[in-house]
């Protein structure tokens, strides 16, 4: 697929504000977006889904009969739906509440008000998301590297599996946790591991130390994918051994350059 471009792409603008949508849609527009539907509840949401699938879905956190989340929860679950992007454009700041959107998979949290660069690094990394953009390593032939991707939450397995796979990875085996991950490691081997911080029983960090202290593959690159702040957690993280670390949401074309810095060292 050749790569997008933002005229091309089909906007589905979920916002119970009548003002509010009226300035999304002008910024939108500037961006060179021409194809914008609205609705202002989640039923009217679904009904225009189920009539034409949008590529990108931009989402107010409350409506009068739901909430962004399950509006991401009903497409997420759908295979119908696998391809529609989801972005929330809320005012909501804490930390806690946001973290759900971003362990669901979304491609973007825009604050309100947003800037342009806001909208555009969004539109940019929904464009790369469904465009494919394959990785031109010099010493590994992409299709034949073997990928570990590990996260409790299968919203997010999807789409780090969406973004790889748009990259040329096809060799990807899926793992809901630390612990299955290190049963999994011991009984075949990777080229690459993509891990989630935050997980049940054994965490991300725990998973990269017994990677590099007790497993046969001591020396594959680790990419952890994180929301976590706490600078402790992150300096635990790199001290014990991870290679990258890339924020959720992620934006394609950052794992992109990771993955070239990882893989072609």
């Amino acid at each position: 697929m050749s790569h997008l471009q933002p005229s091309e792409l089909s906007i589905l603008l979920v916002e119970p504000s009548d003002t509010q949508r009226k300035i999304i849609c002008q910024r939108l527009e500037q961006e060179g977006i021409k194809l914008i539907q609205t609705a202002t509840n989640l039923a009217e949401a679904m009904q225009i889904i189920n009539r034409h699938q949008p590529d990108l879905v931009a989402s107010a956190m409350h409506y009068a009969d739901g909430t962004a989340l399950e509006l991401l929860q009903q497409i997420k679950s759908s295979a119908h739906f696998s391809d529609i992007q989801f972005m929330l454009v809320s005012s909501e700041c804490r930390r806690e509440q946001l973290e759900q959107y971003r362990q669901s998979g979304v491609v973007a949290i825009l604050p309100k008000p947003f800037s342009a660069e806001h909208l555009g690094k969004a539109i940019n990394a929904t464009i790369d998301l469904l465009s494919n953009d394959e990785l031109d390593l010099t010493h590994f032939d992409v299709q034949d590297l073997r990928v570990l991707v590990v996260d409790d939450s299968k919203m997010a397995r999807n789409i780090i599996k969406r973004t790889i796979t748009n990259l040329g990875l096809r060799l990807i085996t899926e793992a809901e946790d630390g612990q299955q991950a290190i049963e999994l490691m011991q009984q075949q081997m990777f080229d690459l591991v993509i891990t989630d911080y935050n997980m049940p029983s054994v965490d991300g960090l725990a998973l990269t130390q017994f990677i590099r202290n007790n497993s046969q593959q001591s020396h594959v690159p680790i990419l952890m994918v994180s929301s976590e702040a706490n600078e402790t957690h992150l300096n635990n993280v790199s001290q014990a051994g991870v290679n990258a670390l890339c924020d959720k949401p992620f934006e394609p074309n950052v794992v992109k350059q990771i993955l070239y810095q990882l893989l072609e060292e």
